[in-house]
C-alpha cells in the first residue's frame, strides 16, 4: 500500500514538473527574451588592464563584495580609458547584489535615484558608485513591470523608471555602447567583453548595442553620448548608430532641464567644447540646449555671434587643457549675449522704461525662457549677471566708479569678456578704445589711474534740466507777515 502511495505521488510530482515547463517554455515570454550573449573572456596576460591604474578605493569595493559572496566587476569607463591608454576619471562597479545589500556592507554607502537605483560608497572626495546588474523589462516578472517603482516607461518609450535586476549577460545587453560592455573581475585579473567591445576599440568605433531607434527611445541623453565619447576617444560613430539621431532629436525635448544643465556640462567643460559645439549643430541638437540661439545662429542676426560662441569655446578648452579654473556661467554669458542685446533694443523701442529696469526686465525674460532647457543653477546665474552687468560699468569711469568696478568681485570675468568682445567686434573703435583704456587702468599705479580717470569726458546727462522755483512774491510775504 505504501509503495502505491509513494509511486502515485511521484506521478503527481513529475506531472507538475512537466506543466510547470510547457507553461515556462511556451510563454510569450521565453519568446522575447533575448538570448544570453555569450563573453570572450581575456585573460591577465591578453589585455593591459592592471589594478595599478585602478584607485585604492575601488579596489577595495570590489574586494569586499568578492569577499561577501558577490560577483562584482569594474565595468564601463574605467575598463574602456585603461585599454586606450587614458586615465579614468570615474571608478564605476556592477554587481548581483543588490542596493539594500550594498548598504549592509558599507557604513559609508548611500543609496540615490528613482530612475536607477544606485549606491555610493563614500571616500571623503572620491565617490565610488555601485550599480545592481540590470535585466530585461520584457522577462521581468508581471508583479515587477506592473510595479512603477521599478519598472515605467513613457509614451516615447523613454524609461523613467529602471530598477529591473538580472544577471550579468543581461545587464551587458543593457549597456548603452559596446566599449562600455566590457567587465574587469579583481578576483582572477580577467576581462569579459560580451558585445566585442575590444574590436571596436581597436577600430575607434562608437556603435550602439541593439537596435539604435530602439535604444535611443529608452534614453535621448544617448544621442549625446554617442557625440561625446565620438569626441573625447578620437573616434567615429559607425553609420548605424548615428543615421536616426536626426530624426529622433526631438525627444531630447523630454528631458528634464536639470539633466541637460548635467550633460551641458559634459560636452563643454571637457575640453573638447568647441568640437562637441560643431557636432551638435551637425546632428541638429544644439537647440534643444539653447533654442533662442540655435535661431540666431540659422538666421545669421547677429555677425559676431558664432565667432563670439566658437571663441569663447576655444579659450574655455585652452583653460581646462592647461588645469586652469572655468567656470559655466562664462560659456552661458557668452552664448546669451546677444540675443539679451536684441531684447533690450526691442524693450527699448516699445517701453519707457529706464536702461536699468530695462536690462532686468531683459535679463529675466531671456533666463526664463532659457530654463525650459536647461536648469542653470542660481549660483551660475548670479556671475553671469554680473558679467553682463559689468560690461555697462565699464563704460562708467567718472569720479570714483572706476575705482569702484576695479573692486567688483567678478571683475575679471567682466573684463575677460569685455576683452573678448572688443577682438571680436574690431570695427567697433569705441568699445576697442574701452577695453584698452581697462587693460591700462588696472596696471597703472595710483597717481596715473587719477590722471586717466580726468582725461575720460564726462557722460552728457540725459535727465531734463531741473526747472527753477519761482521766488515768492515779496509784497505777498509782506502783506502775510502784516496780517
Amino acid at each position: 500500500m505504501r509503495g502505491n502511495k509513494n509511486s502515485a505521488r511521484q506521478e503527481i510530482v513529475i506531472k507538475k514538473v512537466i506543466n510547470l515547463c510547457k507553461k515556462v517554455f511556451t510563454s510569450p515570454k521565453s519568446k522575447n527574451k533575448k538570448n544570453s550573449s555569450t563573453a570572450t573572456v581575456l585573460t591577465r596576460d591578453m589585455h593591459s588592464v592592471s589594478r595599478k591604474f585602478i584607485s585604492i578605493n575601488a579596489l577595495k569595493v570590489l574586494n569586499r563584495l568578492n569577499s561577501s559572496g558577490y560577483d562584482a566587476y569594474l565595468v564601463g569607463g574605467g575598463v574602456r580609458d585603461i585599454l586606450l591608454g587614458i586615465s579614468p576619471k570615474d571608478f564605476d562597479i556592477a554587481t548581483n547584489a543588490t542596493p539594500e545589500q550594498i548598504k549592509t556592507l558599507f557604513r559609508n554607502c548611500r543609496l540615490i535615484g528613482r530612475r536607477f537605483r544606485l549606491a555610493h560608497i563614500v571616500f571623503g572626495r572620491d565617490i565610488i558608485e555601485v550599480a545592481t546588474f540590470r535585466g530585461h523589462h520584457d522577462t521581468a516578472s508581471e508583479k515587477q513591470q506592473q510595479c512603477q517603482k521599478q519598472s515605467k516607461q513613457s509614451e516615447h518609450g523613454m524609461l523613467l523608471r529602471d530598477n529591473i535586476y538580472g544577471s550579468i549577460e543581461e545587464d551587458a545587453e543593457r549597456r548603452d555602447f559596446t566599449i562600455n560592455a566590457l567587465y574587469y573581475s579583481a578576483k582572477d585579473f580577467t576581462v569579459h567583453d560580451f558585445a566585442n567591445g575590444i574590436q571596436d576599440i581597436n577600430d575607434r568605433q562608437i556603435r550602439l548595442i541593439g537596435d539604435p531607434e530602439t535604444r535611443y527611445r529608452e534614453d535621448p541623453v544617448r544621442m549625446l553620448r554617442a557625440i561625446r565619447f565620438a569626441t573625447k576617444l578620437n573616434m567615429e560613430i559607425s553609420k548605424k548608430t548615428k543615421q536616426p539621431i536626426k530624426s529622433l532629436a526631438p525627444l531630447l525635448a523630454n528631458i528634464p532641464p536639470a539633466r541637460m544643465f548635467e550633460e551641458f556640462n559634459k560636452l563643454f567643460l571637457s575640453g573638447k567644447a568647441l568640437v562637441n559645439f560643431n557636432q551638435l549643430r551637425e546632428y541638429q541638437l544644439f537647440t534643444y540646449f539653447f533654442p533662442i540661439v540655435e535661431q540666431a545662429l540659422q538666421s545669421d542676426e547677429f555677425p559676431y555671434l558664432a565667432n563670439l560662441i566658437a571663441t569663447a569655446l576655444s579659450n574655455t578648452d585652452d583653460r581646462i587643457n592647461n588645469d586652469k579654473r572655468v567656470t559655466p556661467a562664462f560659456l552661458f554669458a557668452a552664448v546669451l549675449w546677444y540675443p539679451l542685446q536684441q531684447k533690450i533694443l526691442q524693450l527699448k523701442a516699445t517701453t519707457t522704461m529706464t536702461p536699468q529696469d530695462t536690462f532686468f526686465s531683459a535679463y529675466h525674460e531671456i533666463m526664463s525662457e532659457q530654463q525650459r532647457s536647461i536648469a542653470i543653477p542660481k549660483r551660475f546665474q548670479a556671475v553671469m549677471k554680473d558679467i553682463w552687468i559689468l560690461q555697462e560699468k565699464f563704460e562708467r569711469r567718472e569720479g570714483k566708479k572706476a575705482f569702484k568696478t576695479l573692486e567688483h568681485i567678478k571683475f575679471r570675468a567682466g573684463y575677460d569678456f569685455l576683452l573678448l568682445r572688443a577682438t571680436l567686434e574690431h570695427e567697433n573703435t569705441e568699445l576697442v578704445k574701452l577695453s584698452q583704456w581697462w587693460t591700462d587702468f588696472q596696471h597703472s599705479n595710483y597717481d596715473t589711474q587719477q590722471i586717466m580717470i580726468k582725461s575720460v569726458a564726462k557722460p552728457v546727462s540725459k535727465r531734463s534740466p531741473r526747472k527753477k522755483r519761482k521766488p515768492k512774491s515779496p509784497q505777498k510775504n509782506a502783506s502775510n507777515t502784516q496780517e
